[in-house]
């Protein structure tokens, strides 16, 4: 009883039983992991913009509600394409020396995983938009809005970035809404999020659970590509399933001159290169060089635009956008 008695051996000998297991629990493993993973070849460290905009993600509670962990099942695969690994996050540090809040992976996914946001979604005019106002993109999300992160002016500078907001969802009657440095870092931060891809892809880990394959003769009869689901996956978030786009934001597909219209080098060169509408619709970005489309993927979103929604135009070949994507890869440089 006299060890209990004794407060100078009891609290001397927590502490020691504090430090120790401090120690084997917490230093170990972290010297470990650090001995033990590096990051991968090709992986990027956060600049100074996307570093200032991980800080107003923090700030603004956006881990509570979005993960940024790819696990290793089956129905994880759409955030990623392949499961996260120790390397991912190798190469994140601290915030600063008072907060550590380095990876973020979260634990509640009431919002998609963003792991890979930059390559799914890598449009400003999207992301900003949709942080004004979520449901102006998305009907059915339950995200709060961020109008803090937004100023309203009379008029834009040539340094501004205006957000265009359909009146419907507009906070006011008048002035511009102009994007602050704040959320510019913001998003810039979210487009960073890129899964880096390994140096042989082949290497890739599987997901667990994955379902049974389609028998071969079965891919042969189902064949070509799902114009449908191409659409849904690059296009639709923007101009929307039903091709109407958003009014005051993203332009309509549905009876659309350009989609209608004989000029296939046009159509194909917005798609790959992106186009500037303003001042009537956002700044579209190059969504088929930045989601890596192919002549034959671009050939089937553009079938598929021209054949839906009460649309009916005369289809285009493969061959056709392939010269004109070839042609715009050899002019743009890439």
């Amino acid at each position: 009883m006299e060890f209990f008695n004794n407060h100078r051996k009891l609290f001397t000998t927590a502490l020691f039983m504090f430090v120790a297991l401090t120690i084997i629990v917490a230093l170990k493993p972290a010297i470990n992991n650090q001995e033990n993973n590096s990051p991968l070849p090709n992986a990027e460290p956060l600049n100074k913009v996307e570093m200032a905009g991980k800080k107003v993600y923090i700030s603004e509670g956006c881990v509570a509600c979005h993960t940024q962990q790819v696990r290793n099942v089956e129905m994880d695969e759409v955030w990623g394409k392949r499961p996260g690994i120790a390397a991912d996050y190798a190469n994140i540090r601290r915030t600063d020396f008072w907060r550590n809040t380095a990876t973020l992976m979260g634990t509640e996914r009431t919002g998609p995983d963003l792991t890979n946001v930059g390559n799914r979604q890598p449009s400003l005019a999207w992301n900003l938009l949709h942080l004004y106002q979520p449901r102006a993109v998305v009907k059915e999300s339950i995200m709060p809005a961020y109008p803090w992160l937004f100023e309203i002016k009379d008029s834009v500078g040539v340094e501004d970035v205006e957000v265009i907001v359909p009146e419907e969802y507009r906070k006011t009657d008048k002035g511009k809404v102009v994007a602050t440095q704040k959320v510019l870092d913001l998003v810039a931060y979210l487009q960073s999020l890129k899964q880096t891809p390994l140096t042989n892809e082949s290497d890739n880990p599987e997901f667990l659970y994955k379902k049974k394959k389609e028998p071969e003769f079965l891919k042969e009869k189902v064949g070509s590509l799902d114009g449908k689901a191409l659409y849904a996956s690059n296009c639709q978030s923007c101009h929307q399933a039903n091709g109407e786009g958003l009014k005051g934001a993203f332009p309509p597909l549905k009876g659309s001159s350009i989609v209608l219209g004989d000029d296939l080098e046009l159509l194909v060169s917005i798609i790959m290169l992106g186009y500037d509408a303003r001042p009537e619709y956002a700044v579209m970005n190059a969504v088929g060089k930045d989601n890596g489309l192919t002549p034959e993927e671009i050939t089937a979103i553009i079938n598929h635009e021209k054949t839906s929604w009460g649309n009916d135009a005369q289809t285009v070949s493969t061959e056709e956008v392939k010269k004109i994507v070839e042609f715009i890869e050899l002019t743009s440089g890439k």
